[in-house]
């Protein structure tokens, strides 16, 4: 027998099982022909993995959106990783708002109100961006990538093998009906030895199936570690989140409410008398956590005399006419007819130079 002959009869071979196969299903479809069950623990088992399977898909594809809202970002994520190539790294949008921040921060000017809280803020988004992009390194490697593997391996394992388990069990049916058929002897005698096959074939592959399916238990426990992993990257996320943004309103608390640029004035509410420091007061909201809020400040250009004062933070000067500062030392203050309200005269020995208010807490 050459090949081309034995190919020939492999095809009609396969085509009779198929046509077979086909006449049981429809059969077995219009009420026609019995079909072999299957036990009830492989039933529960397969009815798992088809679950699993399921809601797998679901959490992951969602979590895709929540880590990625963009919808061309993870189509531009899903291409690359076809391509077995690695996705070009892009600004994300807390650091991008972090940049324009900083940049206007700087052509506002460093040294006024407005300008150094905007760019306090630039760093904080942008530190705020760093960690994003962290959260969805470590939540694609140890979550999203566990479950993607589960579909795309050990499901597909499981669908291949449930589908040869319906093809040995429309064998067996098939010769099930064959035997009920057969009248001559030596029809059902072959009749009865294709059962005898048929049937060990279907037994042996439902052990095989069984045994995959047993697995899905496992696949649970390992997804649950996955998913502590997962929620422990969200909780170091925001709590990186939640501590850049304590330290920026603690900052920002220290700035004035009301100030006024060069060419513009404006009107502050009078303050109480015990009213004396340039920062923030603590407000609490009505679930308990304590806010900084800026308060009404006293305008020192109000008061004659000087007063003593903290440095709030480092201040480099930038001309001659300014004064450096450091953090926590304290240095004399007093204020100046004519000068803008972001400033103050700042006096330390035998330097003096002006000083941004904003840096300043009063200490009298």
């Amino acid at each position: 027998m050459n090949i081309m002959d034995f190919n020939v009869k492999k095809l009609a071979a396969d085509a009779g099982t198929f046509l077979s196969r086909a006449v049981q299903f429809t059969e077995e479809k219009l009420g026609q022909a019995e079909k072999t069950e299957l036990d009830a623990h492989l039933e529960n088992l397969l009815s798992k993995a088809e679950c699993t399977k399921i809601w797998t898909e679901k959490i992951m594809k969602q979590t895709e959106v929540l880590l990625q809202p963009n919808p061309n970002a993870r189509i531009e994520e899903f291409v690359y990783e076809k391509l077995d190539r690695k996705a070009p790294s892009r600004i994300n949008n807390p650091e991008l708002l972090g940049q324009y921040m900083i940049d206007a921060g700087t052509e506002f000017g460093p040294g006024t109100a407005y300008g150094n809280a905007l760019i306090k803020c630039g760093e904080t988004q942008k530190r705020i961006g760093t960690a994003d992009r962290e959260l969805i390194q470590t939540s694609a490697l140890n979550f999203l990538t566990p479950l993607r593997n589960f579909i795309e391996g050990d499901y597909k394992t499981i669908a291949k093998e449930r589908k040869l388990l319906q093809n040995k069990r429309l064998d067996l049916d098939a010769a099930k009906t064959r035997l009920k058929k057969a009248k001559a002897a030596e029809t059902r005698a072959s009749s009865e030895q294709e059962l005898r096959i048929t049937q060990s074939e279907f037994d042996r592959q439902a052990e095989i199936t069984r045994l995959l399916l047993e697995g899905i238990s496992s696949t649970h426990a390992h997804h649950l570690r996955c998913l502590n992993d997962f929620v422990e990257a969200q909780m170091t996320y925001y709590a990186q989140c939640y501590q850049y943004m304590l330290d920026l309103q603690k900052q920002l608390g220290s700035f004035p409410s009301n100030y006024c640029n060069n060419n513009q004035t404006s009107v502050a509410p009078v303050p109480s008398a015990s009213s004396n420091v340039i920062g923030s007061s603590a407000l609490t909201s009505t679930s308990g956590l304590v806010i900084a809020s800026p308060t009404n400040l006293i305008d020192l250009k109000e008061c004659s005399g000087s007063r003593k004062a903290r440095v709030l933070y480092d201040y480099d000067a930038a001309n001659s006419s300014e004064l450096s500062l450091l953090a926590d030392e304290v240095i004399t203050v007093f204020s100046v007819v004519g000068m803008d309200s972001d400033w103050l005269m700042g006096e330390r020995g035998n330097q003096k130079g002006r000083v941004p208010i904003t840096y300043l807490e009063l200490l009298n």
